[in-house]
């Protein structure tokens, strides 16, 4: 499953965030695998692309910074999965 977290910070603690990033990295669980990393370029929020089965090891990888930010976690499916019906039965109508 893939999973789009939005993670957001405020502007005072961007200096203790950025030691804890590089002194201990991003604290992943086994199981939760990154797809990609990204930072909004006005400051205070990131994105990033997790892929997991195990919703346990998931709510584990974002606890670990809860005490610094606020996390959202939304399930994703590439669009290109959601067509795949859509054009099947556009295919069967009459």
């Amino acid at each position: 499953m893939l999973f789009m977290t939005i993670y957001t910070w405020e502007p005072g603690q961007r200096s203790e965030l950025l030691k804890r990033r590089i002194d201990k990295g991003m604290e992943l669980r086994d199981g939760v695998k990154v797809l990609g990393e990204w930072t909004d370029l006005c400051g205070g929020r990131g994105f990033m692309l997790l892929e997991s089965s195990d919703s346990k090891a998931l709510i584990g990888a974002t606890m670990a910074w809860s005490d610094f930010m606020k996390i959202e976690a939304v399930r994703v499916i590439e669009t290109t999965e959601i067509m795949k019906p859509a054009k099947k039965s556009k295919g069967t109508k009459k």
